[in-house]
């Protein structure tokens, strides 16, 4: 079981992640609540993992601190959430928001996440509201989901930035042209690619 890593960021593509650990390159899968968090390419960080094994490929997942990993593997114990729909709904909402959802019975926010019907999300509500009974929804609880815009653009760079939050928003599940829309209306210049996305996920909840 792998189940922290620390070493130095080598790529960041979201959801991917390569970390280089005493010479190793391990393949990393994250939610965009990670990418909020992550060092510049060539600085150190380190993730709490989950691993899985499957009988066609083995994976790694990545999370900011043990309490999101917590979260992580207590979504995908319910019924039909697989570790995709995990990473999509920690991508998709904030975890503290994803927690008053649960609380207030609140399952029209939930199928407004790619993946997520209106059964997915009734489930999601009856499996989990006495299992998160006790956790803490407020955003201070989870510091590890601010992010801060990083530096200035130029107009190669917003192209760039542009299109990297597209595939990251279709990697998650949504519609390349919904997708394309979404980030369209954003106000992309001097705004990093995952700050991009983070506005993108917001306006469609």
């Amino acid at each position: 079981m792998i189940g922290r890593l620390r070493g130095i960021l080598l790529e960041k593509q979201a959801p991917n992640l390569l970390i280089e650990v005493g010479g190793v390159g391990y393949e990393v899968e994250a939610p965009m609540s990670v990418f909020y968090r992550l060092p510049e390419i060539g600085v150190e960080t380190t993730l709490y993992t989950h691993f899985v094994v499957r009988e066609d490929a083995q994976l790694l997942y990545g999370f900011s601190d043990a309490r999101e990993r917590e979260l992580f593997r207590t979504l995908i114990k319910v019924n039909g959430v697989g570790p995709k729909l995990g990473l999509t709904l920690l991508s998709g909402i904030e975890a503290s928001d994803f927690i008053r959802c649960v609380h207030d019975g609140d399952s029209s926010t939930l199928v407004k996440l790619p993946g997520v019907g209106k059964k997915t999300a009734e489930r999601l509500i009856v499996e989990l509201r006495d299992k998160l009974s006790k956790w803490d929804n407020t955003a201070a609880a989870y510091d590890g989901l601010s992010g801060t815009p990083l530096g200035q653009a130029a107009e190669r760079q917003v192209v760039d930035t542009e299109q990297e939050a597209v595939s990251a928003l279709v990697a998650l599940g949504y519609k390349p042209q919904e997708a394309s829309k979404v980030i369209g209306r954003i106000k992309v210049e001097g705004l990093s690619s995952e700050e991009v996305i983070r506005q993108a996920l917001r306006s469609m909840i």
